[in-house]
């Protein structure tokens, strides 16, 4: 317990582990196992730097600066959930809609299949254009 309540100490103040360096260690572990089976030192070296930063993370008292690059880090891969949920729902809608690309302001405009030419009048710009759905 006493190591335990040194390490409590040494943290205060500091970082500390979060998404980001959690990802950076996954990465290094990568690396480290695909330099074991290459035996290309450029791996060894790259794991072995990430792996330093990442302590560096952890042990920074920038917690600001830290804290920003985590946040940074969570809307891009939010951004990156978002846009693969949206392709999928697109890939699952394609049975039953057409999906077109207003020529005004390239917003995208689902028509339903089967309705011959059709005038369509884009939701955003107004401007109508004819399609065959």
């Amino acid at each position: 317990m006493r190591f335990r309540e040194k390490m409590q100490q040494f943290m205060y103040g500091r970082y500390g582990n979060d998404q980001l360096s959690r990802v950076y260690l996954g990465i290094t572990l990568a690396l480290l196992v695909l330099s074991l089976f290459t035996r290309w030192t450029i791996f060894y070296i790259a794991g072995i730097a990430l792996l330093v930063y990442c302590y560096y993370r952890m042990f920074s008292k920038n917690i600001a600066k830290m804290s920003a690059q985590n946040q940074k880090f969570l809307n891009w891969r939010y951004g990156l959930a978002v846009r693969r949920q949206k392709t999928k729902m697109h890939l699952e809608q394609r049975k039953i809609y057409h999906f077109y690309k207003c020529p005004q302001c390239s917003q995208k405009v689902r028509v339903p299949k089967g309705r011959g030419r059709i005038c369509i009048t884009c939701p955003k710009c107004k401007t109508e254009f004819i399609r065959r759905s």
